[in-house]
């Protein structure tokens, strides 16, 4: 299919053009846009649009708050993102892990919600502004995978209670798991009946369209039918949600309250207002600006970030899939602009989502992300006339919706593969996913500080590689840097100048590319010890960068040779510069 190149331009044109099509993405391919990417970007945020409403009531519940805030914070997204995006298949909105983070902050209280969408645009933005997209880099693999798993299952069994119709069930982990599973005798029959139809449809729907083929030389009514399967299939959360709600209403219209239901939702389109900057407590107490962000502690940090990575890893996922580039730096841009300007009309921390819509956009052949403009049209047609008819949405159907949603989430085969690869690597995936389950972003915090440890230690423990031939020969298995200084000292220490009689030291040094003033001062230190015991240090291998370095730092006695075998004939005084 004939698609829109979303990188920036690197043809010939003033610098100004080229800046600004660097900053502003859409001046990229608007001018190329064509008819037939405007079907296809129609039909793809027609169908993402029916599918990001009930998760965006969903959603909501996770995070606390009432279901319309999972809407407010669904249509931003779409219109910041045409502008600054780089992905034609990213979608923003709400997810269930920015859902999850952002009831962990503000405990279900609308205002604070709002407040933290402001100030994560804020940092999210500021990082973009200086480039510091990097410092994401430093989230492993492994602390990502502990904790979406750890969220997933929190998630998960967080909406156990309103398929089984529990109440005055904790939000935290441990007693939620206590009280639901000592609440079950009261459960109520039509939520479980309800909540387990809805589950097993969504399943059944799941499977249909995973089963289904590419169908390409199936005759066409086979064609045809593929296509029905796979649009049913698609839309199955709006379609389970719709059927719930017109079963409710059955229901209630004869008087029978069967199931546990939305309820009374504030209709209309959300004001356009600056974000509040102080809460009031049921008592009349007010909580300043300050107070509330003390408050966040540490999730002010992580939120974004999370936001960040979250969005980022599938974008790539997605350009690496369609053949195309994103600016990694011009995302988390795109991000924080939604994420102020979302404040504004309530919503709450949004980012890219992690499957669901991002998918479902890519597989409905969206060419820009124009598409977002769409599904954003979508959610505020639900916003103005349909939030009358989600008071009668079973929460069992809702809470169905986010169960198959973050179920994939749940990768138990990557604890397999992390064994077979690199073992260490399930130390902290592991911290991270246990104490996920107390805070989440202790869990986050306490994997990415593990990660850190670990990756320092690799940098002050290098492998290193030694042999005698007369002369000790040592091998860095990789660079040298200030960590390292103490521990290769220590080495050459022991094997060469504590021997007795003492011996000289031959450093290869064709990995090192960085050297710091922390290493030139253990050198120099090295070298007067080496002059004492009329013994010598060569460098072999010296890198150009490096060695420039080592010049201008004039160690007297240092010797350099271009090979090991040179270096190992000058350390045994058979060859002389």
């Amino acid at each position: 299919m004939d698609q829109p190149l979303l990188q920036r331009d690197s043809g010939p044109g003033c610098c100004s053009c080229r800046m600004l099509k660097a900053w502003l993405p859409i001046l990229s391919w608007l001018p190329k846009y064509t008819l037939k990417w405007l079907q296809m970007d129609l039909l793809a945020g027609l169908t993402v649009g029916l599918t990001t409403v009930p998760q965006a009531l969903a959603y909501a519940e996770v995070a606390g708050l009432p279901v319309q805030y999972g809407l407010y914070s669904a249509f931003m997204g779409g219109f910041i993102y045409t502008f600054l995006g780089t992905s034609k298949d990213v979608t923003l909105g709400p997810t269930a892990i920015m859902s999850l983070l952002c009831f962990s902050l503000v405990g279900g209280e609308p205002r604070r919600a709002v407040l933290l969408s402001l100030l994560c645009g804020l940092i999210q933005a500021a990082l973009a502004l200086l480039r510091l997209g990097f410092l994401l880099d430093f989230i492993s693999f492994p602390v990502i995978k502990g904790f979406t798993c750890a969220a997933a299952i929190t998630i998960g069994f967080g909406q156990v209670k309103n398929i089984l119709g529990l109440q005055d069930i904790p939000h935290e982990f441990f007693p939620q798991v206590y009280y639901t599973f000592y609440k079950i005798p009261e459960a109520q029959i039509g939520d479980v009946v309800l909540g387990l139809l809805c589950v097993a449809l969504l399943v059944m729907l799941m499977s249909m369209k995973t089963s289904l083929g590419s169908g390409d030389d199936a005759p066409t009514f086979s064609r045809v039918a593929r296509r029905f399967v796979w649009a049913v299939a698609t839309m199955r959360n709006a379609l389970i949600v719709v059927a719930a709600s017109f079963c409710a209403f059955s229901w209630e219209a004869y008087g029978h309250h069967v199931f546990t239901i939305t309820g009374e939702t504030s209709q209309g389109l959300p004001p356009f207002r600056p974000p509040p900057t102080s809460d009031t407590t049921a008592n009349g107490t007010v909580v300043t600006f300050g107070e509330i962000v003390e408050d966040f502690g540490g999730g002010l940090a992580v939120i974004p970030f999370m936001g960040l990575l979250e969005s980022i890893a599938i974008a790539k996922a997605f350009a690496r899939q369609n053949n195309y580039r994103i600016d990694a730096n011009q995302e988390l841009l795109a991000i924080g602009v939604t994420n102020i300007m979302g404040s504004f009309v309530s919503a709450y921390p949004v980012t890219g989502s992690f499957g669901r819509w991002t998918a479902v956009n890519s597989q409905t052949g969206v060419c820009t992300p124009a598409g977002g403009i769409v599904t954003s049209v979508i959610v505020l047609l639900s916003l103005a006339f349909l939030m009358p008819a989600f008071y009668y949405i079973p929460k069992a159907s809702l809470a169905a919706v986010i169960i198959c949603a973050v179920a994939p989430m749940v990768d138990y085969q990557v604890v397999a593969k992390m064994w077979q690869i690199h073992k260490l690597d399930l130390l902290p995936f592991t911290v991270t996913f246990l104490m996920s389950f107390w805070e989440v972003q202790y869990g986050i915090i306490g994997g990415v500080a593990l990660s850190g440890a670990l990756l320092m230690y690799t940098m002050a423990r290098p492998q290193i590689k030694m042999s005698h031939q007369g002369v000790l020969l040592i091998q860095l298995a990789s660079g040298l840097s200030f960590p390292a200084a103490e521990h290769l000292s220590h080495i050459i220490h022991t094997q060469a100048l504590q021997e007795s009689p003492p011996h000289s030291v031959v450093l290869d040094c064709h990995h090192v590319s960085v050297i710091d003033y922390t290493v030139i001062n253990e050198l120099s230190d090295l070298l007067r010890q080496f002059k004492r015991q009329d013994v010598c240090l060569i460098l072999s291998g010296v890198q150009p960068n490096v060695l420039e370095i080592l010049l201008a730092a004039d160690l007297e006695g240092l010797r350099y040779a271009d090979g090991v075998e040179t270096a190992l004939q000058m350390g045994s005084g058979n060859l002389n510069l």
